[in-house]
């Protein structure tokens, strides 16, 4: 358990370790020490310290995150409209359970042919592997060379497309960095550019 023990206690100012631990990293701070040990209890086992901080915080982080929070980014309703005119799928590194919730608040669940969720258990690791473009390609009926793979991570989105020789189309955040061995095949600075490759 972070913090103390069964025969000892940290003599450090927890709130203040949790705080340094978000400015090491460069992160908000997303939660406070009482949702940490309130989340403990339903963290399973983990094997060694750094796992379990890595299941505390990401329980503690989902306690605080509405997924169904969420909007379009300019430009992409127009580019799933233009998209709608052939096959289209969703091939994404979050979970089924999380990904869907988002779908249902924008109202687009029922827009894509085929969704491809992450699931390691069940053979679908995350991109770049090759695996979840090729179950996408195999549920679209489509060729690499026919199909064309939209996403905002160059080490994601980009390797894995351009790894099965799809086109890769990268439209980055503006925060994101752009340092990358991966090149792909168009950068939009905008979703709204999309329909114009098509």
């Amino acid at each position: 358990m972070p913090f103390s023990s069964t025969l000892c206690v940290s003599e450090q100012d927890e709130g203040a370790v949790l705080t340094d631990a978000f400015d090491r990293a460069s992160v908000e701070q997303y939660c406070t020490v009482a949702d940490i040990i309130e989340a403990v209890d339903d963290i399973p086992t983990a094997e060694t310290s750094h796992e379990f901080y890595e299941l505390c915080f990401a329980a503690a982080y989902e306690e605080c995150v509405d997924h169904s929070a969420v909007s379009f980014r300019p430009g992409a309703e127009d580019a799933l409209a233009a998209a709608s005119e052939t096959n289209v799928g969703l091939v994404t590194n979050g979970d089924e359970a999380t990904q869907t919730v988002k779908l249902d608040a924008l109202g687009i669940a029922d827009a894509f042919d085929t969704l491809v969720f992450v699931d390691p258990r069940n053979g679908v690791p995350p991109k770049p592997d090759a695996a979840p473009f090729e179950k996408a390609l195999t549920d679209l009926g489509v060729a690499p060379d026919d199909a064309l793979h939209v996403g905002d991570s160059l080490r994601a989105d980009v390797a894995g497309a351009n790894a099965l020789g799809i086109d890769s189309v990268w439209v980055p955040h503006e925060n994101r960095r752009i340092e990358s061995a991966h090149e792909p095949t168009h950068t939009l600075t905008s979703l709204a550019e999309f329909p114009e490759l098509l």
